[in-house]
């Protein structure tokens, strides 16, 4: 008998120990089966994302930074067009993450998202190759300067594998960082604080790829032609999927919590459907919430009823007591409500930061077309490629973040308190304080290039490093901030919905940027007369620059307001609300 209880003891003990080692967020492993710490996520799956993203953004940034020069060299578009299409298309890769959201949360969960869309972004890229490599898909070389533009056809080849590659992007970009924050349990101390690290290292890897981009690709390309150009990061691409595969049994999947578009649609339907009936949200009146452990939404945990948006918790209200409480478009959860309301939470964040990203959007447009005309010598035998320049700002991502992280942080954490140091909102509010300086910086540089140096290859390029330092060096903070902002602040059930919210930004920045080009033309007097003109010595693109540096004023203070009025998910008042498979109405004059 006393062997049995040993034994007995011994099989409770690893059982007690089995349990601590289990993540508490649901995630499973390659199996099915709970995540088990020791055998998954952490630092061991999260660096075959990292990785992967290295080689997808070398991918991406070695395309969109030289994109420009090759609509204008190879496909005969003027500046301001070919600018404005490739702010469009990087626009319409990053909003249509959205639906690459949808797809992950909905369906497929986030590592087959990013594994099917990864595939189609491939071909894309083998296209865009052929476009380049096929004589019959461009048009002729120009006779003089007489250039015969782009057929119908060579227009929409080019335009279908930049399709691809836009769809592509937008089921990868909300999905990867996400998914590599899964493989961090919040929930463990040690395991939160590796996760505050994740993003920033994440950003690194982003930076990291995007200089391997813009130097040894876009070199390649200089040296030896588009084909060369283009293969290369065609094969980046195939190399990051099977990186990404290589991670298989380490890492931690989120099962897929069903379409959080449709939970949104019920709450509203439901909270306006009792609002109709009279339903008064009075004190003592009891909400709707499964009486389970884990919540009615697949894969995410119970969420705290909260006091703000008060309008939705009459959809959690029962008014007949025959009606079925399982169907949501009659009646929600306290959860699916406060699902609802974390997104409409972040809304006036994202749209107060969104700015930023027209100044990014400068760094692969103008900011390039000023390198063409400018001095890029380095010593007497090397010339900088145009699209290279973009390293100035890569290199003050790769300074920053090992100096934010390994020196910043430990000093602020110990005199806020806080495990990163400064919260999200604050990073974000810095990032778009240097933004200001970045665009007037690029104001001063480009008013004295075309006053004092008027003649082509007589101002050394190394006078744009300023305004790409500053641009970077706000992406650092901004960046960042709103990855970890986003993921924050995000239920279970719409993390990777979050994310692509924050992505779209840079979407939409982009878009913001084509839409400034195009008014500022019309409004100065055209290609001819106006700011913004084929010839860059003729242009004042000075102005426009300080044109942005003030929309940067205005959105910071409006940012300053916004985030100073944010509640948060830990200050939004917290209430209690009983868990119960029926919530009574306890009278009936309550509901009239």
């Amino acid at each position: 008998m006393r062997k049995v209880r040993d034994l007995l003891a011994v099989l409770q003990k690893e059982d007690v120990q089995q349990s601590t080692t289990l993540v508490s967020n649901g995630c499973v492993d390659f199996r099915g089966n709970i995540a088990d710490k020791r055998k998954t996520g952490g630092w061991n799956a999260s660096l075959f994302v990292i990785v992967n993203e290295v080689a997808e953004r070398l991918a991406f940034y070695a395309i969109s930074i030289n994109m420009v020069r090759y609509l204008i060299i190879e496909m005969h578009q003027s500046l301001p067009d070919a600018a404005a299409h490739i702010n469009n298309w990087i626009g319409a890769a990053f909003v249509l993450t959205l639906l690459g959201a949808f797809v992950a949360d909905a369906y497929l969960g986030r590592f087959k998202t990013m594994i099917t869309y990864s595939c189609v972004y491939a071909v894309g890229m083998v296209l865009l190759t052929l476009s380049a490599a096929i004589d019959d898909l461009r048009p002729p070389p120009c006779i003089g300067h007489v250039c015969k533009p782009a057929t119908g056809k060579q227009t929409a080849f080019l335009y279908f594998a930049l399709g691809l590659i836009a769809f592509g992007t937008g089921g990868i970009k909300p999905c990867v960082s996400t998914f590599g924050a899964d493989q961090f349990d919040i929930a463990d101390e040690k395991e939160l604080q590796k996760k505050s690290s994740f993003f920033n290292w994440f950003f690194f890897a982003i930076s990291m790829g995007a200089i391997l981009g813009v130097t040894v690709v876009i070199y390649i390309q200089t040296e030896h032609g588009w084909v060369w150009g283009f293969s290369i990061p065609t094969a980046a691409m195939m190399i990051s999927i099977f990186v990404l595969v290589g991670g298989i049994r380490y890492y931690r999947y989120q099962k897929p919590t069903g379409s959080p578009f449709t939970r949104f649609a019920q709450v509203v339907v439901a909270s306006i459907r009792n609002h109709k009936k009279g339903v008064q949200l009075k004190p003592s009146i009891q909400l709707y919430e499964v009486n389970t452990q884990a919540s009615d939404i697949i894969g995410a945990s119970k969420l705290p009823h909260s006091a703000q948006y008060r309008f939705l918790d009459k959809a959690a209200v029962i008014t007949d007591h025959e009606t079925s409480t399982t169907n949501r478009w009659r009646l929600c959860t306290v959860t699916q409500v406060e699902e609802f309301k974390s997104f409409i939470r972040i809304l006036p964040i994202w749209a107060s930061t969104m700015v930023m990203f027209i100044n990014l959007a400068q760094t692969s447009t103008f900011f390039i077309n000023q390198a063409t005309i400018m001095n890029r010598e380095l010593g007497h035998s090397f010339v900088i490629p145009a699209g290279s320049v973009s390293l100035f700002a890569a290199v003050s991502v790769l300074t920053l973040v090992p100096i934010y992280e390994g020196l910043a942080v430990p000093i602020l954490r110990h005199y806020t308190g806080h495990k990163r140091g400064i919260t999200s909102l604050q990073r974000i509010g810095v990032g778009l304080f240097i933004s200001i300086f970045a665009l007037g910086s690029a104001a001063v540089v480009e008013k004295d290039r075309r006053d004092n140096y008027p003649k082509p290859n007589s101002m050394s390029v190394f006078w744009l490093v300023p305004q790409f330092f500053l641009v970077g060096s706000g992406e650092v903070f901004t960046y960042v901030g709103l990855m970890e902002f986003f993921y924050d602040e995000a239920s279970d059930g719409i993390r990777s919905i979050s994310s692509a919210m924050f992505l779209t930004e840079i979407g939409m920045g982009s878009w913001l940027s084509s839409a400034l080009v195009k008014i500022v033309g019309s409004a100065t007097g055209g290609i001819d007369e106006g700011w913004l003109r084929n010839t860059l010595n003729t242009s004042q693109l000075d102005k426009f620059y300080w044109l942005i540096a003030g929309i940067n004023v205005v959105n910071f203070s409006v940012f300053l307001f916004v985030s100073w009025r944010y509640k948060g998910r830990d200050r939004v008042g917290i209430s209690r609300v009983r868990d119960e498979t029926i919530a009574e109405v306890q009278d009936k004059s309550m509901v009239a």
